[in-house]
């Protein structure tokens, strides 16, 4: 399917993105109430018959609505008629619905692996030292050839560990009982939130996100998340994690006529919020290269400033929806936000901002050339579907039609560090009963030069050399400490 612009607002002429500019990402930022979730949605369409797929969370669990062709109502018909949109066609785009709790879409799920250890560190709130501790565990993990899938395998593997920490040789890095104890806590209460049932298989496969219908639209994939965003760090780890794999799997692409993909982040104040300086600085290198990868990725948040610096000045297609003034904070947020576009001697983009009505907003794309367009005040188009969201029912409908039925609903649980450790408890605990004497002798001293096994030893023997020689002796890790060894 050939790219063509996509009118996106209109004020005196028509204001498009181009396609081919698509993957120098974007901002779409304002206040509670001013239209970003609309102007969302017409993007998000925009891209669909581009033959673009999206990725995007649905926070207020109002999105859903575009698997539905509008309904005409007399807001719309004003708009329309405003904006003489003639060539308007009230349709649906082709949706696959996603949720992590398996309740409102297939379920979605990566492996503990996968997540690697700084994200999980992250989605764990640990400090240095905790995480440093982590890292520890993955290592001697990924050197034993013991599968982290499931909570239940990260538990049996902190177990291991803080019952052998003095056996854990000194080339591994010292890890106390303290630190594996918070990581066990902290991992309880996390269980609590239902967090558990994101990591397990059969793990989301990328390739499933960048889909086109038989018409050659892009499938636009939506994550519930109106429960979800009720644990912050769950929503914003689980979306790093999407967008790193990304990273991680695409090949390099180069200049392109329209992205692979667009990942839409809502609520992207939430991924910065205390992350530590490392995680933010490994974000803004992801968000810098991804594009090369032919993905564009889409922030949206209520102010500019909730964005770091050197991400905001990688956002080259902007639309800005009214910022309220009411304190210096307020103030100093618009100042700010009128300074990132490009200026137009006909715009007070200072004032403009705290003035604009619903829907309608300032909007800068990038030109042909890579430059920023001139800032102008318009407003945003309707999107073509359902405004609004769908019922349950008609969301069962499309989820059981849907070309993924089937595919993530039964979980499977093979063997991994769990069972492999457990097996090893079995089998230590027959061992010593077997070298128990019937009556009580006494015993040999121990033969001089004789040693006991290692740790790493005692893993293997319990784990079966085998295990360890078939998945390899090493995971190969990414920028993010993800498992970059694919599993299909």
């Amino acid at each position: 399917m050939a790219a063509t612009p996509m009118i996106i607002a209109k004020s005196k002429k028509e204001i498009s993105l181009l396609p081919a500019m698509a993957n120098r990402h974007g901002l779409i930022a304002g206040a509670t109430g001013t239209g970003k979730t609309v102007t969302l949605q017409t993007i998000a369409e925009g891209f669909s018959r581009n033959g673009v797929p999206v990725f995007l969370a649905d926070v207020k669990g109002d999105l859903s609505g575009i698997s539905k062709p509008g309904k005409p109502n007399p807001k719309l018909e004003e708009r329309l008629k405003m904006l003489e949109l003639k060539d308007y066609k009230a349709e649906p785009s082709p949706v696959i619905f996603w949720d992590i709790y398996g309740e409102k879409g297939h379920p979605v799920r990566t492996t503990i692996s996968e997540m690697g250890p700084m994200l999980l560190s992250r989605l764990l709130n640990l400090n240095e030292t905790q995480e440093g501790t982590m890292s520890v565990l993955f290592k001697v993990a990924d050197d034993n050839g013991l599968l982290l899938l499931d909570m239940k395998d990260l538990k049996a593997i902190l177990q291991f560990a803080s019952d052998n920490t003095d056996q854990i040789p000194t080339e591994y890095g010292k890890i106390s009982k303290a630190s594996v104890g918070t990581i066990q806590r902290t991992l309880a209460a996390l269980e609590s939130e239902g967090a558990d049932k994101l990591f397990g298989e059969p793990a989301l496969n990328i390739e499933d996100l960048m889909q086109t219908d038989d018409k050659g639209r892009g499938i636009i994939n939506i994550l519930a998340s109106d429960k979800l965003i009720q644990h912050p760090k769950v929503y914003s780890t689980f979306l790093l994690w999407v967008l790193s794999e990304l990273f991680e799997d695409l090949p390099e692409a180069g200049d392109m006529e329209k992205p692979k993909l667009v990942f839409i982040f809502d609520e992207a104040h939430l991924l910065f919020d205390d992350a530590p300086k490392v995680l933010k600085d490994k974000i803004e290198q992801v968000v810098r290269l991804i594009r090369s990868k032919g993905v564009g990725v889409y922030f949206v948040s209520q102010n500019p400033l909730d964005i770091p610096e050197d991400v905001l000045g990688q956002l080259g297609n902007r639309v800005q929806h009214a910022l309220r003034a009411f304190t210096p904070k307020d103030q100093k947020a618009v100042r700010a936000a009128a300074q990132t576009f490009r200026s137009n001697p006909k715009v007070d983009v200072e004032k403009a901002i705290t003035e604009l009505a619903v829907g309608e907003a300032l909007v800068s794309f990038l030109a042909a050339d890579g430059t920023p367009e001139p800032v102008e005040r318009a407003y945003i188009c309707p999107p073509r579907s359902q405004i609004g969201a769908i019922t349950e029912g008609e969301r069962k409908e499309i989820i059981g039609s849907s070309v993924l039925k089937g595919q993530y609903e039964k979980e499977i649980d093979r063997e991994s560090a769990f069972e492999i450790l457990k097996k090893r408890a079995e089998a230590s605990s027959t061992t010593a009963e077997e070298r128990q004497p019937e009556k009580k002798e006494e015993r040999p001293a121990p033969r001089a030069g004789r040693k006991s096994d290692s740790f790493g030893e005692a893993m293997l023997k319990s784990a079966g050399r085998s295990v360890a020689s078939t998945l390899g002796r090493e995971l190969i890790r990414g920028l993010f400490g993800t498992s970059s060894r694919r599993r299909r």
